[in-house]
């Protein structure tokens, strides 16, 4: 089967829920052996939470209502909150954050230039997009972390909670304007492509491109069927 990531763009067709049995085997194939160093997960985890904050303090700045600047402002405590989190596994490791952070800096906020969206509508479907789908990989990925460092760093991504307050943002965005619905229902079919790619750049491919697709495969597609509930909550065609 040909990879979805072979393509520098890759055209991303709108996913279908994966069957519930082929669910459950997704669940249990994990990234485990493609995980980077954990020197280098922290730094492009960490990296990756900087430019989240980045992204929701954006929106935050331009949404038109208080009520919607009082959540989104909340949100980014949570995504704050993870980042102080994977910051203090770096320095447990008696590494400096900047320098396991850098060599990912100018990656991630490339992905976050491309993934932006033009005005606050999209921003903030963007941050519901990639946000949910980067940690949800992430998650994933922690599982090639030693011992109790994949306790610690599993647990730091999970604080909080970041999906919902974003999606009662966007379902009273759409409540009052119900046309927005099919704009933001094809502006997040075009984040699927982008936000696959960043994750597919944290793993470290082997010298068998044939198994590590095998890996990858079911894990990918499990976060995409995750993805579809999200947009299908909200009433948007994923």
């Amino acid at each position: 089967m040909a990879s979805w990531f072979r393509r520098q763009r890759p055209r991303v067709e709108a996913p279908t829920l994966t069957p519930r049995d082929t669910a459950a085997a997704a669940l249990k194939v994990d990234l485990g052996e493609l995980a980077p160093a954990p020197d280098v997960f922290l730094g492009h985890c960490a990296a990756l939470h900087l430019v989240f904050i980045e992204q929701l303090t954006t929106a935050m700045t331009n949404a038109p209502r208080v009520a919607d600047k009082d959540a989104l402002a909340r949100v980014s405590g949570v995504v704050l909150t993870r980042y102080l989190a994977l910051s203090t596994e770096i320095e447990r490791m008696q590494l400096d954050r900047s320098d396991v952070m850098q060599p990912h800096l100018e990656g991630v906020e490339e992905f976050e230039r491309r993934t932006r969206g033009g005005e606050w509508h999209e921003q903030v479907a963007s941050a519901h997009v990639t946000i949910g789908f980067l940690t949800d990989f992430w998650v994933q990925l922690a599982a090639g972390l030693p011992g109790d460092l994949r306790g610690r760093v599993t647990e730091a991504l999970t604080l909080g909670d970041l999906q919902n307050p974003v999606h009662r943002v966007i379902e009273r965005a759409i409540a009052t304007n119900p046309k927005l619905s099919s704009r933001l229902a094809l502006w997040c079919r075009r984040l699927v492509g982008d936000t696959m790619l960043q994750a597919r750049s944290a793993l470290v491919m082997h010298d068998d491109p044939l198994r590590d697709e095998e890996q990858i495969e079911p894990v990918f597609t499990e976060l995409i069927s995750e993805h579809t509930r999200r947009m299908d909550r909200l009433g948007l065609t994923a």
